[in-house]
């Protein structure tokens, strides 16, 4: 369950701001004229213009023939910077989950073991069932503490960011590096994407064994998503991207080594306290497995019983006596 509610997430946000950028690549640096009326109207008013001002204010401070360039990296910064406590709060809430998963694993996994063996429908439920008690009587998440609070709310930034470029003759011919900031760049997204792909090995190192083989593919949709994006998108989308890398590279650090060091203590105080409720046991699964085989053993007797007509009796004896005389004669 866990894992299927992050796997929908993931390609949800992915998809929303596929849908957003890919839309509108094909412009991209055409410097079209900026939507005044309906949704996108309202958008461009209220994200893009205070992102453009915005951009246009840093570098007019900046100045330089990058200025353009370094503003949209300073406010980039600026807004992961802002974020950083909110993805690390998360970050502090899937860690705890996390840990306790690791004491309720050996449950899970004796309850998993026996799901592949039940052949029986209405035993599987009742063993689906016991799992969710497992999570339920430990006061774990099914959703593993995991947020996407921090996700949804860059999504107005990338959108923001990329109509402040779209729309703006003075951002979009600006340069970086000699990189065009209105077209794709493939250096730019390269560097992104190894930022990326090193916070993901990261992030598999606090990850238990058992799971890592199960976290890998989403973990590195990330880099795969950083790539897709930066090279169909403008060059000033990358740089926000590449910035983000940046600032997530320093999360994982902490979360590494301060946060899950942290987290681990006091996981293992919580639970010396509060240890945690056996639901499931060989000997529980044992009973219900084997209970309702019996069940169902007895029933099919019962139906078999019932099912044989009192006539029946009666031609079998009609046989007998027949057998009877010839034999007498």
């Amino acid at each position: 369950m866990n894992k299927k509610f992050i796997k929908y997430v993931s390609v949800l946000s992915v998809v929303v701001v596929l849908a957003l950028v890919v839309s509108g690549c094909a412009q991209t640096g055409a410097h079209m004229h900026a939507p005044t009326g309906g949704p996108y109207g309202l958008i461009y008013k209220y994200l893009g213009v205070p992102f453009q001002n915005l951009i246009l204010a840093t570098a007019k401070i900046v100045g330089g023939k990058n200025a353009y360039a370094w503003g949209i990296v300073i406010i980039s910064f600026v807004v992961r910077l802002l974020l950083l406590p909110l993805s690390l709060n998360q970050q502090y809430k899937s860690t705890t989950q996390q840990e306790k998963m690791r004491a309720v694993q050996p449950q899970l996994a004796l309850l998993q073991e026996k799901q592949k063996e039940v052949k029986d429908p209405a035993v599987s439920q009742k063993l689906s069932a016991l799992m969710m008690d497992i999570y339920k009587k430990n006061n774990l998440s099914i959703t593993g503490g995991m947020g996407c609070l921090p996700l949804l709310l860059q999504m107005p930034i990338l959108i923001a960011i990329y109509q402040a470029v779209q729309y703006s003759k003075q951002i979009g011919s600006a340069v970086f590096l000699s990189i065009p900031l209105g077209k794709p760049s493939f250096v730019i997204a390269m560097v992104a994407t190894v930022f990326y792909v090193i916070q993901s090995w990261m992030s598999l190192q606090i990850v238990p064994q058992e799971q890592r083989k199960q976290m890998q593919m989403m973990l590195f949709m990330n880099p795969m998503f950083t790539f897709f994006i930066s090279m169909y998108a403008s060059a000033a989308l990358a740089l926000y991207f590449l910035v983000g890398g940046v600032v997530i590279l320093i999360q994982q650090a902490l979360t590494n080594y301060v946060m899950v060091p942290k987290v681990r203590r006091e996981t293992d105080e919580y639970l010396k306290e509060h240890p945690i409720e056996v639901v499931v046991n060989e000997e529980i699964l044992e009973k219900i497995i084997n209970g309702s085989s019996n069940g169902s053993a007895k029933a099919v007797e019962g139906t078999e019983s019932s099912d044989t007509p009192k006539d029946e009796h009666a031609k079998l004896r009609e046989l007998n006596k027949g057998k009877q005389n010839i034999d007498k004669k």
